[in-house]
């Protein structure tokens, strides 16, 4: 979906529409640096697997992880009256790259580092 739609993230809503979280490339990066992928070695033109088994259920952990286990629920979020300077604050010292744009708990925008820049071109 990230890639796809040439994002770095994208909220969490629960069936009532409400924001759970937050999915980032970083998250999905962190998740899957947690996961070891064995090897293949090369020998002789010939390619051995080390540690199938292990490669197996490596495999079987990231193809079971779910968007909950994945997103980041401590949610810094935002309104539609926040300041663009805020925005840039909030994003500076807090190191977050995307926050959701709230209404009455229901996200109505996301904005990201890479809306601010574009917004100081104009």
């Amino acid at each position: 979906l990230l890639i796809e739609h040439k994002i770095s993230g994208v909220p969490v809503v629960g069936d009532d529409d409400q924001l759970i979280g937050v999915v980032t490339e970083n998250d999905l990066i962190k998740k899957n640096a947690r996961l070891h992928i064995p090897t293949i070695v090369r020998l002789f033109d010939a390619y051995f697997l080390l540690d199938s088994n292990k490669m197996e259920d490596e495999i079987k952990k990231m193809v079971a992880v779910t968007v909950d286990e994945i997103c980041n629920k401590k949610i810094v979020s935002l309104t539609e009256e926040t300041s663009l300077e805020e925005i840039a604050t909030i994003m500076s010292e807090k190191n977050i790259h995307l926050l959701p744009v709230l209404r009455d708990g229901m996200v109505v925008g996301i904005v990201g580092k890479a809306d601010i820049v574009k917004s100081m071109t104009k």
